[in-house]
């Protein structure tokens, strides 16, 4: 049974992004994200509830904490990132850079945690980089020194969203030692909760909350609850079954987000990023088998 669970994480997690882009259409990508954050924060919460881990809030010390609110901003960044990606650039483009976070966070687990990287892992991570870089167009990458000048671009935002990605889980794996990893996730997502509707009151969009389409509002909330039903799965198949096959499976999600936005999006794809495509998922299986 547990596999059945590994395989739905994987396909909630690979549908959040198509439902996320149909959400967005004319919906602000700023607000969006703080539209659905409740919803993924009260499934942070049932999972603390299912693990019986809320007896530990009290007694997070005072480093532990701050480490977790840094990677809850971290986290908020890494969202407000992707979403403005997602907005501007199609699904299928966006996806494949925000997979490459796992070569970001073990270069910095290299340089800031000290940890080591053994000959297949460093194989996978050099199948992914190059797999990644397939499934770029050309005339994206040479964009991408302008867009980074001029603060726009969907490349410079999925890039951003990789690199706080990372930094999210090296400031996590820094501030849960001692901490229940999902009591830890739900401190990190109270945290994106505040950060996002900071953000959307100093930018000046709460009006837009009131008008934001019936029909974008179900798609963002139906984001929010697949990110939550992945969670729940990924937890549930990790209670019965092996990490060295749970992990695997749930990092193929890319492959369903691909898949949709093929068929749902029409989007296209080429010989090329399919090339790159079948990299990435041999360099994922790589790194965590």
């Amino acid at each position: 049974m547990w596999i059945v669970f590994a395989c739905g994480a994987a396909f909630f997690a690979g549908v959040t992004a198509v439902l996320a882009k149909a959400g967005i259409r004319v919906t602000d990508s700023t607000v969006a994200t703080a539209v659905r954050t409740p919803v993924v924060l009260a499934g942070a919460w049932v999972m603390v509830l299912v693990v019986g881990s809320q007896a530990g809030l009290g007694q997070i010390d005072l480093r532990s904490l701050g480490l977790l609110v840094l990677s809850g901003l971290a986290t908020g960044a890494s969202w407000l990132c992707y979403f403005k990606a997602l907005q501007i650039g199609e699904v299928s483009k966006v996806a494949p850079i925000d997979k490459f976070s796992t070569v970001v966070t073990v270069v910095l687990a290299l340089i800031i945690l000290g940890e080591r990287l053994s000959p297949v892992g460093g194989a996978g991570v050099l199948l992914i980089t190059v797999g990644t870089v397939l499934m770029l167009e050309r005339e994206d990458v040479r964009a991408l020194p302008a867009a980074l000048a001029s603060g726009g671009g969907w490349l410079a935002y999925a890039l951003g969203s990789a690199v706080f990605a990372a930094l999210t889980a090296i400031l996590g794996k820094m501030g849960i030692m001692g901490v229940e990893s999902n009591l830890g996730t739900a401190i990190r997502t109270a945290v994106v909760l505040v950060m996002a509707w900071v953000m959307v009151g100093v930018t000046g969009r709460m009006r837009q909350v009131r008008r934001i389409p019936r029909r974008e509002l179900v798609l963002i909330l139906a984001s929010g609850v697949a990110t939550c039903a992945s969670w729940l799965c990924f937890y549930r198949a990790l209670q019965d079954g092996p990490a060295s096959v749970v992990v695997p499976i749930d990092k193929l999600s890319i492959l369903v987000t691909v898949a949709f936005s093929a068929l749902v999006l029409r989007e296209r794809l080429s010989g090329r990023y399919l090339a790159g495509l079948a990299l990435l998922t041999a360099g994922t299986l790589a790194m965590v088998l």
